[in-house]
């Protein structure tokens, strides 16, 4: 129980200096936010933690939304490509499918114009889709 409680700290610890690393933070920045120590400026140590946390938050804020945004986008174009290989229509396996913002275009060779407005259907009935651009070519 002690061990793991210990091995927790442990990795919290390395996944905060990782983050901060990632972030573009230096081990002498955080050194010089010390409470005790008041800038050349007249802020504090802990005014300065306090900045940089906010710093911090904000763009954990923007990652975590950019990171939402591409787990949307793969889950409409999962979604979509299953719905084409369940399809007896539309043969997935030609057809190539890229997300972005809502924005589904599909692109690839189809046999027929059926099989083109099929595809483009089955993109355009699919929840969160708010607009398919076709890039489809007929054989």
């Amino acid at each position: 129980m002690l061990r793991g409680l210990f091995r927790l700290i442990l990795l919290a610890v390395v996944v905060l200096f990782v983050g901060a690393y990632f972030l573009g933070y230096d081990v002498k920045d955080i050194r010089r936010m010390r409470a005790d120590q008041p800038e050349a400026g007249g802020t504090t140590g802990s005014e300065k933690a306090r900045q940089v946390g906010a710093q911090i938050g904000e763009r954990s804020a923007a990652a975590a939304d950019t990171a939402k945004r591409a787990i949307e986008d793969g889950r409409l174009t999962t979604k979509i490509k299953a719905k084409m290989a369940l399809d007896d229509r539309v043969k997935a396996l030609n057809l190539d499918v890229d997300t972005s913002g809502g924005v589904v275009t599909v692109t690839g060779t189809v046999a027929s114009d059926a099989e083109r407005q099929r595809a483009l259907a089955l993109a355009r009935e699919t929840d969160g889709v708010s607009q398919v651009i076709d890039r489809m070519q007929v054989r």
